[in-house]
């Protein structure tokens, strides 16, 4: 791998090329994601989807998974897909506007973000999310041509699919053997001796930690892949180039227009993911309900919120008096694969057995405050970071790797700007 010089004929994204209002939504994601994925570094797994699994579920605690739900579940991954789909088409785009290929650059791009997801998944935490968008980013390539209208309208039937395989779950689990039933809800509802076992192994070293991550890792993977995430993270990504072409994500449409959906977006979102908790906690969270049907609202219903949330910052982004606030947020988005594996780092020491042996003990509340401080540290640290270096340490890694060549590393005295059409 040799050092890229000023001569290097195809080279990343400067600093100058960048696009600020989607650095400022990407470091919106990868902070929100957190709000439910620090639940999965300090829980059974069971709790992440069925929160009477275990814990407590009173009082402070209750609220907080209710808001989190709420407010936080799938909205934030929802808006990470869609940026990765808005990601291909810049990324492709400005390749083919130097002459190169590509397909071999994406191919190449993708192939290295999976090696990093299989490391993270198995060596790490089982919740990587970076394998299925590696996946999907293969075949979400070959629509990058398409039009808006037709990429929209293939997503959406794209995210439909997994809704409706749980449906049909759903309605045919009348026709499943017993022992079938019991081994999901052995899943749903853990005994205390499974829940003892995954405790056992996450308070454990990091080698005892293997005998439920590889599993679950695997499972994710595959199983819950070809039901779910891939329809869903894939669909996204598509959704993510039509609303990139339409300039959605650019700030480059009006107020207005970002207000109405904004408007819509939470008016309809937020009433359909309360009323689906109400549901659940109505069922008592009853396998049979909510993790066929009563799932179904957050579904969708986060579809609505995360337009919302996107429209909220591309209004923010516009205007120009709140862009010093937004600052912090864009610099930990142009950092957006670092930090997300730092929150990794940072979470799997607090809570797992090779650090300070957390997992389980964690009260919802507390976890909150453990979020805030790790979105402080993020908050603080990318900028300082970036004014000495044009990358993250893992994005830097991911361009040398897709350039195969050793990226520079020192900042270049250049500026961002954002695409404003006013």
């Amino acid at each position: 791998m040799k050092l890229a010089d000023k001569t290097s004929y195809l080279t990343p994204t400067s600093i100058s090329e960048r696009i600020l209002s989607l650095d400022i939504l990407r470091g919106f994601a990868v902070l929100g994601i957190l709000i439910m994925n620090i639940q999965s570094f300090s829980m059974i797994e069971a709790a992440y989807l069925n929160p009477a699994a275990y814990g407590d579920l009173t009082g402070i605690n209750k609220w907080v998974w209710i808001l989190s739900h709420i407010f936080g579940d799938q909205k934030f991954m929802t808006i990470f897909s869609i940026l990765f789909g808005a990601g291909i088409v810049l990324f492709t785009n400005r390749a083919e506007a130097k002459s190169r290929s590509a397909a071999s650059l994406h191919y190449r791009r993708t192939l290295w973000l999976f090696i990093i997801g299989m490391m993270h998944a198995y060596l790490l935490w089982q919740g990587d999310i970076l394998v299925p968008y590696a996946l999907c980013a293969l075949l979400a390539f070959v629509f990058r041509k398409f039009s808006p209208k037709k990429l929209l309208i293939i997503g959406m039937i794209v995210i439909s699919v997994s809704s409706i395989l749980y449906l049909l779950f759903g309605w045919s689990m009348q026709f499943w053997p017993t022992e079938v039933i019991e081994g999901n809800r052995a899943g749903w509802m853990p005994g205390a001796e499974i829940i003892e076992k995954e405790l056992a192994a996450m308070q454990g070293n990091w080698l005892a930690q293997m005998s439920h991550r590889i599993p679950s890792a695997l499972q994710f993977q595959t199983f819950i892949f070809l039901i779910w995430s891939g329809w869903r993270a894939g669909g996204l990504m598509l959704v993510g180039m039509a609303l990139f072409k339409w300039g959605v994500l650019t700030a480059q449409r009006s107020n207005r227009f970002y207000m109405t959906v904004m408007i819509i977006g939470f008016v309809v979102g937020l009433p359909v993911v309360s009323f689906g908790v109400a549901q659940n906690f109505a069922a008592d969270w009853a396998m049979e309900f909510s993790m066929f049907f009563g799932w179904q609202y957050n579904y969708w219903g986060s579809l609505f919120v995360s337009l919302g949330y996107i429209s909220l910052v591309m209004m923010i982004c516009k205007a120009g008096s709140l862009q010093k606030i937004s600052q912090p947020f864009a610099a930990v988005g142009r950092m957006a694969f670092s930090n997300y594996l730092l929150q990794t780092l940072i979470c799997t020491t607090i809570f797992y057995g090779h650090g300070f042996r957390l997992f389980g003990n964690v009260e919802r509340w507390l976890q909150v405050l453990i979020m805030i401080g790790i979105w402080i540290f993020q908050l603080i640290i990318s900028p300082i970071w970036l004014r000495h270096f044009r990358f993250g340490p893992m994005e830097w890694l991911w361009r040398s790797l897709t350039y195969w060549k050793v990226q520079p590393m020192l900042v270049l005295n250049s500026k961002i700007q954002i695409i404003n059409s006013e």
